[in-house]
């Protein structure tokens, strides 16, 4: 039960992300919605390195089940690569601002205001 309720989580939250996405028009805001894209994503990872009744991964007994430790590096992994992919396009979003003076992406398209 613990399982399903975390895929529904994530998946919940990843909707979440997918729907602001396609809803908003500022360039911070997208940025965001990455990353809540980002942060489902890496509850999907734990997700699957739960095994219930599971132990550490230190070798004391052959006979243990052990927890999978590679699911949380890679989720260590994405969340650092993720932080930087995220301060990139702050960067970018500051940066355009500066030049065209506004984030909405339809104005930058050059669609209507």
């Amino acid at each position: 039960m613990m399982r399903q309720a975390t895929w529904f989580a994530a998946a919940l939250v990843f909707a979440m992300g997918v729907y602001s996405l396609c809803t908003q028009r500022n360039l911070i805001r997208l940025c965001l919605a990455l990353g809540v894209m980002e942060s489902a994503v890496l509850l999907a990872l734990v997700a699957l390195a739960y095994r219930p009744l599971a132990l550490a991964p230190i070798i004391e007994a052959a006979e243990s089940d052990y927890v999978d430790p590679l699911p949380h590096a890679l989720a260590l992994t994405a969340i650092v690569i993720g932080a930087a992919v995220t301060a990139l396009g702050l960067a970018l979003a500051v940066m355009i601002h500066r030049r065209r003076g506004t984030l909405d992406v339809s104005v930058l398209r050059g669609g209507v205001e």
